[in-house]
């Protein structure tokens, strides 16, 4: 991309995203620690739990700290995890039942807990965040040509890469390739022309296999059983670059070969490097910990006004203090793609979303166990798990609102002085000063109706089912300071 060139305005920009597999060492870290989250939630719903695990060659630790009326036998339960992925024999890079699985878990800081809770249980006034920091939530629409792709509202880099890491996985365990081993990888770099997707310019795929397998079958069935069903044809031309194994032969792979660690594939689990990232990892954290459900509440956010056709890029920004219920700040940013104002949707957030984190643990019922599923291939734009901040369900209400507010919203001085000139140009003749604000309230009157009419027929379209390409921005694709729609504490 050119330099001073917006993404919008950018002929040729390329954009690349990974994913890995649920047998990666990382991703079975991430697992293991869900899996414990949801074995305590299971049994009660208030646990308190920051658990992280290592797992190298034949060894798992499970280390953090857990504060819960539940009683868990995590030794079983990390091997029962490792026999779901598909780790059942050492050679594979770590046994299920031959490696050694120490626990060292002991009980939350009272100081912490004490912060968060304040004597109260999930009260939005009183729950205080369990740490500071800011979380991020994205949500865009995609566009081949006019026809809008639907990629879950993610962007379309990390929503192929996860969807060709879940297939690896699954032709691997229904028998389609039964040689594959649980490790793997994917990468996909797509070419977008002014903000839309054009191909995608190169694949790369990397798999664990078993011994004796050569390269140009494997070659061969990654085309035809993983890339073929996932990749739409329209994206794929002669030029495409497709890589399998280029480090050639992987046999020796799993935890044998890289330690894994919780939390380190951060923008596998969310999207891609796309939008931004506030730094937290997800895996292992109770929704107390707003690194976890603050983010999943900006994505909900982010994705409702995406859905409801308020704009076609949608970055949300949230930030806490440790034991404070307010968030410090709630910024959105649309990148020139808004198709309302940025202060109508500045309002409707503050609106319609309570960000304070015992609300947030309410409103998506976040005590439930339905983590250990998010542990791999993404924590949104999941279509096979029912998860609470991925639902669309204040779209509706946000359209609705949306085109009330732009009827009633007057145009600023900036927007009506054009439309002015020009009515005094036409009047063809020299006016007073009465006279001339008499012309800039008419042409002003002119101009809202003009903008609403407009604005109704694009929401309209974009939420009717009909696939349109994004109008093009009036702001020349400049991205607007992130603004803040709740004060500082």
């Amino acid at each position: 991309m050119a330099k001073g060139m917006s993404f919008y305005d950018s002929p040729k920009y390329l954009y690349t995203s990974e994913s890995v597999t649920e047998g990666h060492p990382d991703k079975v870290c991430d697992q293991v620690s869900d899996a414990v989250l949801d074995a305590f939630l299971t049994q009660d719903p208030y646990s308190r739990v920051a658990c992280e695990t290592c797992a190298t060659d034949e060894l798992v630790v499970v280390m953090g700290e857990i504060t819960s009326q539940g009683k868990v036998d995590v030794e079983k339960l990390v091997r029962q995890t490792l026999r779901e992925i598909g780790y059942t024999d050492r050679d594979l890079g770590i046994g299920c039942d031959t490696a050694e699985v120490r626990v060292a878990l002991h009980q939350q800081s009272p100081e912490i807990s004490n912060a968060v809770t304040r004597n109260s249980v999930d009260d939005p006034a009183r729950t205080g965040a369990g740490d500071q920091g800011m979380m991020v939530g994205f949500a865009c629409k995609e566009f081949v040509g006019n026809r809008l792709v639907d990629t879950e509202l993610m962007p379309l880099t990390i929503y192929l890469s996860q969807q060709l890491a879940r297939r690896m996985a699954l032709v691997r365990k229904e028998g389609i390739m039964p040689y594959l081993r649980p490790d793997g990888k994917s990468q996909v770099t797509v070419e977008y022309q002014n903000g839309k997707p054009k191909r995608v310019h190169t694949v790369v795929m990397s798999v664990q296999h078993d011994a004796g397998v050569s390269q140009d079958q494997l070659r061969r069935d990654l085309i035809q059983n993983v890339l073929q069903p996932v990749i739409p044809s329209i994206l794929l031309d002669k030029e495409t670059i497709i890589h399998t194994n280029p480090g050639e032969s992987w046999t020796f792979g799993g935890p044998a070969a890289d330690t894994g660690l919780t939390g380190r594939k951060i923008l596998v689990d969310t999207y891609g490097g796309v939008a931004r990232h506030g730094g937290g990892a997800f895996s292992g954290k109770d929704p107390t910990k707003v690194d976890r459900s603050g983010a999943y509440a900006a994505r909900y956010v982010a994705k409702n006004i995406v859905a409801a056709g308020l704009a076609d890029r949608c970055e949300v920004q949230v930030s806490y203090a440790i034991g404070y219920p307010e968030p410090i700040s709630v910024s959105v940013e649309t990148f020139g793609s808004g198709h309302v104002s940025d202060n109508i949707i500045d309002k409707l957030v503050a609106k319609h979303f309570d960000l304070r984190p015992g609300a947030i643990i309410r409103g998506l019922e976040l005590r439930r166990p339905i983590y250990r599923g998010t542990a791999s291939y993404g924590h949104f734009g999941r279509a096979d798990l029912d998860l609470p901040w991925e639902r669309t369900d204040k779209a509706e209400a946000l359209r609705k609102e949306a085109l009330a507010l732009t009827k009633k919203s007057s145009v600023t001085t900036k927007q009506a002085t054009p439309a002015a000139r020009k009515a005094v140009a036409k009047s063809d003749r020299k006016v007073d000063a009465k006279t001339a604000v008499k012309l800039v309230k008419k042409a002003a009157t002119r101009t809202v109706a003009k903008a609403s009419g407009r604005l109704a027929a694009r929401v309209a379209a974009r939420t009717n089912g009909k696939t349109h390409a994004p109008a093009k921005s009036t702001r020349k694709g400049t991205a607007r300071s992130a603004r803040s729609t709740r004060g500082r504490r």
